[in-house]
């Protein structure tokens, strides 16, 4: 189940529903293979994740370079440039399924987890539950995920994952052989520690750890803090963590990378926290989430805080109606403004001396030292804009 082609092939044995597909044969005629798939379509690399080695190619003209890049990508990233195509569906969501199994053959799912909200193939935002998916549907994915965990007698953690169309359609993508970044949503709507769930599991590996599906209570929400300047097209923004504090209070949860002092480089993934909320019902939490964005300081280097923050004002995403293509195309123009209020902290903050250390690798500067693109207007004034 780690690799994308042999996973599929499952599926389909197991009659899973996939999207047209085809596997490229080295030295194989790969327009051929795209003549039986439709375009548009997507060129994927069979390891690995995380949008790495995925090209979209919508003419025909343009598949030999598309392949030869996400090859390329692919050899770098994972040490495999095996690529397959699978037809593109238009604005799809992205529905996850969390699994336990114990290895024999039995196995439980733990709901669903709603990840459209991506930049370039990487998730940026996670809910539990799916909001507004219906009932039929999610249904079918809890079907077909267990099916999967039963055919290959799966251990442990795992996420299937699935897109799912306009008409409640679903069509399984792949299954991530462990546990995942957004896996805190679905520890807080089930009360499970997935952790220790994995080390009870490994210690008796001839018990069934967990025996049943908890209700699913209230709705979760994560979001990944990346130190990267979206108003640069997300390049990255490192620094020394001059100043960092974390939000507090009731269903307030931080998953933390970095502290103070500590030097965040661009040899590692840029992402340095996660926040994660939760209440009992999605507005409430919304509103959790805001405020948790509004009290995280981090001094020192730019961060992705004021595009999160710009996102839960958003109303499509306000109201759980998003989609994978969401944060590319309706999303696509965003540009901090700060206040006149803000504008004049800053000023204030240069006038006594902080300078580039404060206000201006807080706020994304550049390392010529000129006018900062404001990369995270709110960590620069403590937090709170109130």
């Amino acid at each position: 189940m780690g690799g994308k082609i042999p996973a599929k092939e499952l599926a389909i044995r197991e009659g899973v529903p996939t999207l047209p597909w085809a596997r490229v044969a080295r030295g194989e005629d790969i327009k051929a293979a795209a003549s039986k798939v439709g375009f548009p379509l997507l060129l994927k690399a069979s390891a690995g994740g995380g949008g790495k080695g995925m090209r979209r190619v919508d003419r025909v003209e343009d598949l030999d370079d598309a392949a030869e890049s996400a090859s390329a990508e692919a050899v770098a990233a994972f040490g495999d440039g095996t690529l397959f195509l699978e037809r593109l569906v238009d604005k799809p969501r992205h529905i996850e399924v969390q699994v336990f199994g114990d290895g024999h053959g039995r196995g439980v799912h733990l709901h669903d987890r709603e990840c459209s909200l991506q930049r370039r193939h990487q998730k940026v935002w996670e809910e539990a539950t799916a909001p507004h998916l219906p009932a039929k549907t999610r249904e079918g994915l809890y079907e077909a995920a267990m099916k999967l965990v039963r055919a290959v007698r799966y251990r442990s953690a795992g996420t299937l994952e699935f897109l799912v169309d306009d008409a409640g359609g679903f069509y399984f993508l792949e299954m991530n052989t462990r546990l995942q970044v957004e896996h805190p949503v679905t520890e807080l709507v089930t009360g499970l520690d997935l952790v220790w769930a994995q080390l009870a599991q490994a210690q008796a590996p001839g018990e069934t750890i967990l025996l049943e599906t908890p209700a699913a209570r209230g709705h979760a929400i994560e979001v990944r803090l990346y130190a990267e300047d979206p108003a640069q097209g997300f390049i990255p923004t490192p620094g020394r963590v001059e100043k960092l504090r974390w939000p507090t209070g009731p269903g307030i949860r931080v998953d933390s990378g970095i502290e103070e002092g500590q030097m965040v480089g661009t040899s590692f993934d840029s992402m340095v926290g996660k926040l994660i909320v939760f209440a009992q019902s999605r507005d409430h939490a919304l509103a959790r989430m805001r405020y948790a964005l509004d009290e995280t300081v981090i001094l020192g280097l730019g961060t992705n805080q004021s595009y999160l923050r710009a996102l839960a004002d958003h109303p499509a995403v306000k109201e759980g109606r998003v989609h994978t293509g969401f944060l590319g195309t309706e999303f696509a123009s965003f540009a901090p403004v700060l206040s006149s209020d803000e504008l004049a902290l800053v000023s204030a903050a240069r006038s006594a001396g902080h300078g580039r250390s404060v206000a201006g690798l807080a706020m994304g500067a550049g390392a010529s030292g000129g006018a900062p693109a404001i990369a995270s207007p709110w960590t620069a004034f403590g937090g709170s804009r109130s």
